[in-house]
């Protein structure tokens, strides 16, 4: 009797051999793990293969797209993103992203495959090889590490993903021999279990105490958040509005405490406005900041000489601005332990109402300045669910006002590129898309970012996600065109060929829309969300109106003192 092709692929399913593939998989069930990108390579086949049959393996173009997209999973999510990708030269492909996800704190694991064990470092041109890839790994990486025993596989990923968990947070790189990946067997494995995570310490007594007094007998209370008050928003509220202190936010720190709230001032702590109530305030309680250039006039802005700075790296305490009282703990731990402690704060009447006031004066201010984006940040934010993931790139909408007047509610949905490198947001925006199927996801990116990374539109298109993206056309890098022009350079290097977007959707089978003068973007919004699939919308910057006040980022560029 003659075997039909059916039989013999059944046949071959059934004598199908465990390998490290399966053994990546039961690391990943076992932390709730569902999700993993990549480019598959002949240096990751099985770990693909695996991935793929037991779980999901989500395609990317490029090496760098799939440790962003991991990078938004994780924050979104609030778990463990994983990338995988090739070695040698598909390592390094990755090296911006892991750089953005160290910067970023971001819980990734990147694995990547690396020449067979017994060559590593033999220095024999074979394909992929590179002397020093676990240095270079090391360098990018919170840490990193290599299998180098095919029974040793499950304990090296359970160890990287204990210390990717483990406060502070980071990424990991794990490099996996090819010849061990088809060699490590479930059944095989030694250390094949969850390790235990440190919690993150609730602070001394002593410190704890000190912290509440002072902040106890403020009357001019402030608080200023990082990403690092993350999983604290309930607790920071209600600290909040017991001292009567306005919020202020780095970037990162959006969405800790929802935008609407009252006493949220927001990422505007070196506008004129919030620099001026600073300065009044005599207390200042910061949580989880680096206190970051861009966001501190580059340290020129002037904070309170009373601070009260919580931070669950001790290295970071004091490190940007004095602390008066440094607490090392999470977040969350310390909040609860000062409102245990405070009861009667001594906050002077009509302070709560001068954040207030600052709030309106700021985003009033930017919105008029901003001219027609307005309505663009307006129709954003009345069309999108709460719930909604805006991705940002490094762009001029996004710079100007999307880090600023885009109201976020919830941490996990203010997703932007915290390093600062362009061309990220379209990946990191198919990675918070798969992470939350159940709400359409925005990308905001200029033409020239997401110029980087065109191929990952190709990847958007196959995923099928709920996500529109949003490309913002002048035509080259704005910024830089509006950095040149302020500090009397000469306009180099900014106007670039511009890819005719229409076409480009087109052949990616996605829906389109070109907008820009009054009244055209909410419509398009509107049915782009409604298809539930991938789309593109592009702006014409030049049609908007009122024109836009021009954007320079802030940085410093030192000036030369005229000879005499």
């Amino acid at each position: 009797m003659t075997q039909t092709t059916t039989d013999l692929s059944a046949d071959r399913h059934q004598a199908r051999q465990a390998t490290g593939g399966d053994v990546l998989v039961e690391v990943m069930r076992r932390h709730g793990i569902t999700h993993a990108f990549g480019v598959i390579s002949i240096h990751n086949l099985p770990l693909v293969e695996a991935v793929s049959r037991e779980l999901t393996f989500v395609e990317v173009r490029h090496e760098a797209a799939a440790v962003n997209a991991a990078d938004a999973f994780a924050r979104v999510t609030g778990g463990v993103g994983v990338a995988l990708t090739s070695t040698g030269t598909g390592a390094g492909n990755a090296a911006g992203s892991m750089l953005e996800a160290l910067t970023a704190g971001s819980r990734v694991l990147h694995v990547t495959g690396q020449v067979e064990a017994d060559w590593i470092g033999s220095n024999r041109g074979i394909i992929h090889e590179v002397p020093a890839q676990l240095e270079m790994l090391t360098a990018i990486s919170k840490s990193a590490a290599r299998i180098t025993v095919a029974e040793d596989s499950a304990r090296v990923l359970e160890e990287s993903v204990a210390t990717i968990l483990t406060p502070p947070h980071g990424p990991v790189s794990v490099e996996w021999p090819t010849d061990l990946q088809y060699l490590a067997r479930p059944d095989a494995q030694v250390g094949a279990e969850a390790l235990p995570v440190p919690a993150p310490s609730e602070g001394s007594v002593d410190e704890l105490d000190a912290a509440a007094a002072l902040l106890a007998g403020a009357r001019r209370p402030l608080l200023w958040l990082g990403g690092g008050a993350a999983g604290a928003g309930e607790q920071v509220r209600e600290l909040a509005h017991r001292l009567g202190a306005g919020i202020i936010t780095s970037n990162s720190g959006r969405g800790i405490v929802p935008e609407d709230d009252d006493l949220v001032i927001g990422n505007f702590g070196s506008t004129p406005q919030g620099a001026a109530l600073l300065e009044d305030a005599d207390v200042l309680l910061s949580i989880g900041t680096h206190f970051r250039s861009n966001e501190t006039r580059s340290y020129s802005l002037r904070l309170p000489q009373q601070h009260v700075q919580v931070d669950v790296d001790p290295a970071a305490l004091g490190r940007v601005h004095p602390a008066t009282v440094g607490v090392q703990g999470g977040a969350a731990h310390v909040v609860t332990a000062l409102l245990e402690r405070i009861t009667q704060p001594a906050t002077e009447e009509g302070w709560a109402d001068r954040s207030r006031s600052v709030r309106r004066e700021v985003r009033d201010h930017l919105t008029g300045y901003i001219g027609g984006y307005a309505e663009i940040c307006g129709e954003l934010r009345a069309q999108l669910p709460r719930e909604s993931v805006i991705a940002r790139d490094v762009t001029i909408p996004s710079s100007q006002w999307g880090n600023r007047l885009l109201e976020m509610y919830s941490r996990e949905t203010n997703v932007f590129p915290l390093g600062g490198g362009i061309g990220q947001g379209l990946a990191m925006g198919i990675g918070a898309a798969v992470a939350r199927p159940d709400a359409p996801t925005v990308v905001i990116a200029g033409d020239g970012g997401l110029s980087v990374h065109l191929g990952e539109l190709a990847s958007l298109r196959g995923s099928g996600a709920h996500c529109a993206v949003i490309v913002f056309n002048d035509s080259g890098y704005g910024v830089l065109r509006n950095m040149q022009q302020a500090n009397d350079m000469r306009r180099a290097a900014v106007d670039l060929w511009t890819p005719d977007f229409r076409a480009l959707a087109e052949s990616m089978d996605m829906p389109y829309w070109r907008v820009g003068t009054p009244g055209s973007f909410g419509p398009a919004l509107r049915e782009a969300l409604a298809t539930g699939a991938p789309t593109l919308i592009e702006v014409d910057v030049t049609a908007l109106e009122p024109t836009p006040g021009a954007f320079t980022p802030p940085v410093h560029i030192p000036q030369q003192e005229a000879s005499a």
